[in-house]
Protein backbone atom coordinates (compact mmCIF):
# COMPACT_ATOMS: atom_id res chain seq x y z
CA UNK A 1 0.00 0.00 0.00
CA UNK A 2 2.87 2.38 0.80
CA UNK A 3 4.62 1.99 -2.27
CA UNK A 4 1.73 1.73 -4.54
CA UNK A 5 0.89 5.62 -2.28
CA UNK A 6 4.11 6.98 -3.76
CA UNK A 7 3.86 5.67 -6.83
CA UNK A 8 0.56 7.32 -7.62
CA UNK A 9 1.52 10.72 -6.12
CA UNK A 10 4.57 10.58 -8.29
CA UNK A 11 2.49 10.51 -11.52
CA UNK A 12 0.48 13.18 -10.22
CA UNK A 13 3.57 15.45 -10.18
CA UNK A 14 4.89 14.12 -13.13
CA UNK A 15 3.75 16.86 -15.52
CA UNK A 16 6.97 18.61 -14.25
CA UNK A 17 8.72 16.40 -16.54
CA UNK A 18 8.30 19.55 -19.20
CA UNK A 19 9.95 21.23 -16.41
CA UNK A 20 13.82 22.10 -18.18
CA UNK A 21 11.98 22.67 -21.55
CA UNK A 22 8.60 24.49 -20.88
CA UNK A 23 8.72 28.20 -18.97
CA UNK A 24 6.48 28.79 -16.08
CA UNK A 25 3.78 30.92 -17.01
CA UNK A 26 3.79 34.48 -15.50
CA UNK A 27 1.94 33.43 -12.18
CA UNK A 28 1.13 30.48 -10.40
CA UNK A 29 -1.99 28.70 -11.35
CA UNK A 30 -2.71 28.32 -7.68
CA UNK A 31 -3.51 30.36 -4.25
CA UNK A 32 -3.21 30.85 -0.90
CA UNK A 33 -6.47 28.83 0.54
CA UNK A 34 -6.93 26.39 -2.29
CA UNK A 35 -7.38 22.75 -0.86
CA UNK A 36 -8.13 19.60 -2.74
CA UNK A 37 -9.36 16.19 -1.55
CA UNK A 38 -8.55 12.84 -3.16
CA UNK A 39 -9.20 9.13 -2.76
CA UNK A 40 -7.74 6.49 -3.08
CA UNK A 41 -9.92 3.01 -4.71
CA UNK A 42 -9.05 -0.38 -4.85
CA UNK A 43 -11.77 -1.69 -7.41
CA UNK A 44 -14.90 -0.05 -6.15
CA UNK A 45 -13.52 0.21 -2.64
CA UNK A 46 -11.97 3.73 -0.91
CA UNK A 47 -8.50 2.99 0.26
CA UNK A 48 -7.41 5.92 1.26
CA UNK A 49 -8.39 9.72 0.87
CA UNK A 50 -5.19 12.76 1.00
CA UNK A 51 -6.18 16.57 1.41
CA UNK A 52 -3.57 19.51 -0.22
CA UNK A 53 -3.79 22.56 0.91
CA UNK A 54 -2.00 26.06 -0.41
CA UNK A 55 -1.31 28.41 2.98
CA UNK A 56 1.09 31.66 2.94
CA UNK A 57 3.92 31.07 5.32
CA UNK A 58 5.62 33.61 7.43
CA UNK A 59 8.71 31.21 6.85
CA UNK A 60 11.11 33.08 4.60
CA UNK A 61 14.51 31.55 3.15
CA UNK A 62 17.42 33.87 1.67
CA UNK A 63 14.89 36.14 2.64
CA UNK A 64 12.29 35.45 0.25
CA UNK A 65 8.81 34.73 1.25
CA UNK A 66 6.78 31.17 0.94
CA UNK A 67 3.56 29.27 0.46
CA UNK A 68 3.69 26.39 2.56
CA UNK A 69 1.93 23.70 0.96
CA UNK A 70 0.99 20.19 2.91
CA UNK A 71 -0.34 17.17 2.52
CA UNK A 72 -2.43 14.71 4.82
CA UNK A 73 -2.83 10.66 3.65
CA UNK A 74 -4.96 8.55 5.86
CA UNK A 75 -6.66 5.14 5.06
CA UNK A 76 -10.36 4.38 5.01
CA UNK A 77 -12.38 1.65 5.89
CA UNK A 78 -11.43 -2.07 5.69
CA UNK A 79 -7.68 -0.94 4.30
CA UNK A 80 -7.60 0.99 7.97
CA UNK A 81 -8.23 -1.68 10.25
CA UNK A 82 -5.49 -4.01 8.54
CA UNK A 83 -2.81 -1.24 7.50
CA UNK A 84 -3.30 2.53 8.82
CA UNK A 85 -1.93 4.77 7.32
CA UNK A 86 -1.42 8.28 8.65
CA UNK A 87 1.13 10.30 7.04
CA UNK A 88 2.05 14.21 7.20
CA UNK A 89 4.08 16.30 4.12
CA UNK A 90 5.17 20.04 4.16
CA UNK A 91 7.43 21.94 2.02
CA UNK A 92 7.83 25.55 1.30
CA UNK A 93 8.51 26.69 -1.68
CA UNK A 94 9.75 30.04 -3.37
CA UNK A 95 5.98 32.51 -4.13
CA UNK A 96 7.69 33.40 -7.23
CA UNK A 97 9.93 30.44 -9.30
CA UNK A 98 7.84 27.91 -7.70
CA UNK A 99 10.94 25.94 -6.11
CA UNK A 100 11.24 23.96 -3.16
CA UNK A 101 13.75 25.23 -0.05
CA UNK A 102 12.75 23.13 2.84
CA UNK A 103 10.46 19.55 2.84
CA UNK A 104 9.18 17.63 5.92
CA UNK A 105 7.69 14.23 6.02
CA UNK A 106 6.38 13.04 9.03
CA UNK A 107 5.11 8.93 7.62
CA UNK A 108 3.33 6.63 10.56
CA UNK A 109 2.00 3.07 8.72
CA UNK A 110 0.97 0.25 10.97
CA UNK A 111 3.80 -0.22 13.33
CA UNK A 112 6.45 2.02 11.29
CA UNK A 113 7.63 5.49 11.69
CA UNK A 114 10.23 7.95 10.11
CA UNK A 115 10.63 11.66 10.13
CA UNK A 116 12.69 12.87 7.19
CA UNK A 117 13.63 16.81 6.39
CA UNK A 118 15.29 18.26 4.09
CA UNK A 119 17.44 21.55 2.54
CA UNK A 120 17.20 22.31 -0.99
CA UNK A 121 20.20 24.80 -2.16
CA UNK A 122 18.96 24.97 -5.93
CA UNK A 123 21.84 26.63 -7.47
CA UNK A 124 24.49 24.57 -5.66
CA UNK A 125 22.59 21.28 -6.99
CA UNK A 126 22.15 20.07 -3.47
CA UNK A 127 19.54 18.54 -1.62
CA UNK A 128 20.88 18.19 2.24
CA UNK A 129 18.91 15.91 4.42
CA UNK A 130 19.07 13.74 7.74
CA UNK A 131 20.01 10.88 5.72
CA UNK A 132 23.04 12.76 3.97
CA UNK A 133 23.77 15.09 1.65
CA UNK A 134 23.07 14.65 -2.26
CA UNK A 135 24.30 16.23 -5.38
CA UNK A 136 20.94 16.86 -8.35
CA UNK A 137 21.78 17.00 -11.67
CA UNK A 138 19.58 20.03 -12.17
CA UNK A 139 18.92 23.51 -10.42
CA UNK A 140 15.32 22.12 -10.42
CA UNK A 141 14.88 19.78 -8.37
CA UNK A 142 12.06 18.82 -6.05
CA UNK A 143 10.74 16.94 -3.54
CA UNK A 144 7.11 15.31 -4.56
CA UNK A 145 4.82 18.00 -3.01
CA UNK A 146 6.20 21.16 -4.56
CA UNK A 147 6.93 18.84 -7.98
CA UNK A 148 2.99 18.55 -8.09
CA UNK A 149 2.42 22.31 -7.41
CA UNK A 150 5.54 23.63 -10.00
CA UNK A 151 4.14 21.28 -12.94
CA UNK A 152 0.85 22.86 -12.81
CA UNK A 153 2.23 26.04 -13.37
CA UNK A 154 4.05 25.49 -16.34
CA UNK A 155 3.25 26.81 -19.93
CA UNK A 156 2.49 23.53 -21.86
CA UNK A 157 0.53 25.59 -24.88
CA UNK A 158 2.79 24.29 -27.28
CA UNK A 159 3.03 20.41 -26.15
CA UNK A 160 2.60 17.58 -28.56
CA UNK A 161 0.97 14.44 -28.71
CA UNK A 162 3.79 11.73 -28.20
CA UNK A 163 6.12 14.34 -26.48
CA UNK A 164 8.44 12.74 -23.66
CA UNK A 165 10.23 14.20 -21.05
CA UNK A 166 11.94 12.94 -17.71
CA UNK A 167 11.69 14.75 -14.07
CA UNK A 168 13.92 14.51 -10.94
CA UNK A 169 13.02 14.66 -7.65
CA UNK A 170 14.13 13.94 -4.28
CA UNK A 171 12.68 10.79 -2.56
CA UNK A 172 13.92 9.23 0.97
CA UNK A 173 17.45 9.07 0.16
CA UNK A 174 18.01 9.40 -3.04
CA UNK A 175 17.28 11.83 -6.73
CA UNK A 176 14.99 9.54 -8.80
CA UNK A 177 13.77 10.17 -12.44
CA UNK A 178 10.83 9.58 -13.84
CA UNK A 179 9.83 9.65 -17.42
CA UNK A 180 6.67 11.01 -18.76
CA UNK A 181 4.14 10.77 -22.11
CA UNK A 182 1.95 13.27 -23.25
CA UNK A 183 -1.26 11.11 -24.62
CA UNK A 184 -3.50 13.74 -25.84
CA UNK A 185 -7.13 15.35 -24.81
CA UNK A 186 -10.15 13.65 -23.41
CA UNK A 187 -13.00 14.20 -21.28
CA UNK A 188 -13.18 12.89 -17.62
CA UNK A 189 -16.39 11.81 -15.41
CA UNK A 190 -15.78 12.98 -11.92
CA UNK A 191 -17.79 13.58 -9.05
CA UNK A 192 -17.67 17.16 -10.07
CA UNK A 193 -19.00 16.92 -13.21
CA UNK A 194 -17.47 16.23 -16.72
CA UNK A 195 -14.07 18.17 -16.64
CA UNK A 196 -11.94 18.29 -20.32
CA UNK A 197 -8.69 16.94 -18.88
CA UNK A 198 -4.91 16.66 -20.91
CA UNK A 199 -3.72 12.98 -20.77
CA UNK A 200 -0.54 11.73 -19.70
CA UNK A 201 1.57 8.76 -18.92
CA UNK A 202 4.56 8.67 -16.50
CA UNK A 203 6.54 5.63 -16.70
CA UNK A 204 6.33 2.96 -13.91
CA UNK A 205 8.51 0.14 -13.16
CA UNK A 206 7.39 -3.45 -13.06
CA UNK A 207 7.69 -5.65 -10.38
CA UNK A 208 5.26 -7.20 -7.06
CA UNK A 209 2.69 -4.60 -7.03
CA UNK A 210 2.45 -4.08 -11.28
CA UNK A 211 1.90 -6.12 -14.37
CA UNK A 212 5.13 -6.22 -16.76
CA UNK A 213 2.33 -4.17 -19.65
CA UNK A 214 0.92 -1.48 -17.23
CA UNK A 215 0.83 2.08 -17.47
CA UNK A 216 0.21 5.06 -14.72
CA UNK A 217 -2.38 6.87 -16.39
CA UNK A 218 -3.13 10.96 -15.16
CA UNK A 219 -5.70 13.14 -16.71
CA UNK A 220 -5.20 17.33 -15.62
CA UNK A 221 -7.83 19.98 -16.24
CA UNK A 222 -7.56 21.65 -19.44
CA UNK A 223 -7.86 24.79 -17.83
CA UNK A 224 -6.19 27.46 -15.90
CA UNK A 225 -5.88 25.33 -13.09
CA UNK A 226 -4.01 22.69 -14.12
CA UNK A 227 -5.50 20.23 -11.60
CA UNK A 228 -5.08 16.01 -11.45
CA UNK A 229 -8.30 15.13 -11.80
CA UNK A 230 -7.92 11.25 -12.23
CA UNK A 231 -4.98 8.78 -12.07
CA UNK A 232 -5.25 4.56 -12.80
CA UNK A 233 -2.83 2.19 -12.83
CA UNK A 234 -3.31 -1.80 -12.71
CA UNK A 235 -1.87 -3.97 -10.51
CA UNK A 236 -1.43 -7.54 -10.30
CA UNK A 237 -4.68 -8.10 -9.47
CA UNK A 238 -7.32 -5.31 -10.66
CA UNK A 239 -6.52 -1.41 -10.45
CA UNK A 240 -6.50 1.47 -8.57
CA UNK A 241 -8.00 4.46 -9.18
CA UNK A 242 -6.74 8.44 -7.47
CA UNK A 243 -9.62 10.73 -8.16
CA UNK A 244 -10.79 14.38 -7.04
CA UNK A 245 -13.29 14.26 -4.78
CA UNK A 246 -13.58 18.00 -3.81
CA UNK A 247 -11.94 21.20 -4.63
CA UNK A 248 -12.11 24.93 -3.33
CA UNK A 249 -10.21 27.95 -3.21
CA UNK A 250 -9.03 27.27 -7.39
CA UNK A 251 -8.21 30.50 -8.68
CA UNK A 252 -9.86 29.52 -12.45
CA UNK A 253 -13.46 28.03 -12.90
CA UNK A 254 -13.25 23.84 -13.57
CA UNK A 255 -12.96 22.85 -17.53
CA UNK A 256 -16.37 21.54 -17.21
CA UNK A 257 -18.94 20.45 -19.86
Amino acid sequence: MKKLFITVTAGLCSLLATAQQLPLKKEAVFQEGEVLQYKLRYGFITAAEATIKVANSDLKFDNKPTYKLTVDAQTSGTFDVFYKIRDHYDSYIDKTDLLPYFYQENIREASYRRQDKARFTQDAKKVVSNRGTFTTPTNQTFDLVSAYYFARSLDISKIKVGDKFKLNYFLGDEISALEVEYIGKETIKSKLGNIRCLKFSPSIKPGRIFKKDSRLYLWVTDDGNRVPVKAQVEILVGAVTMELKSASGLKYALAKE
